[in-house]
C-alpha cells in the first residue's frame, strides 16, 4: 500500500517531467511515468494530469497511440496546433514517445 509520501513523491516527480516538455513535442502517460521514475504508471499519470490544479502542459501527453484524451480532446487539440503540432480528428500526426 502506498504511503502519502510515497504519493506526493508520484507526484512532485510527474510534475518535473511534465513541466520540461517543450512545446510543439508530444509524449506518451507511459513515457512521463518511465520518466519520473514510476514504469508501468501510465493510467496514474493520466489521472493526475485530469485532477492536478498544478499549471502544467498536460496538453503535450497523450495516449501511446497519440490518440487525444476526452473529455478534453478538443481543447487539448486547440492547444497543440498553437504549438505547431499537427493533429487530425482526435489523433497527433507525429508518433509521440513511448517507452
Amino acid at each position: 500500500m502506498a504511503t502519502s509520501d510515497q504519493g506526493l513523491d508520484f507526484d512532485h516527480a510527474v510534475a518535473a517531467v511534465v513541466h520540461d516538455i517543450p512545446a510543439g513535442t508530444v509524449v506518451s502517460y507511459g513515457w512521463v511515468a518511465s520518466e519520473a521514475g514510476f514504469p508501468g504508471a501510465a493510467r496514474a499519470v493520466g489521472k493526475l494530469l485530469a485532477s492536478s490544479p498544478a499549471p502544467l502542459p498536460w496538453w503535450r501527453v497523450t495516449r501511446a497511440d497519440g490518440v487525444l484524451a476526452e473529455p478534453v480532446a478538443r481543447r487539448q487539440a486547440e492547444r497543440l496546433r498553437a504549438e505547431g503540432v499537427s493533429v487530425s480528428g482526435r489523433r497527433v500526426s507525429r508518433r509521440p514517445l513511448v517507452p
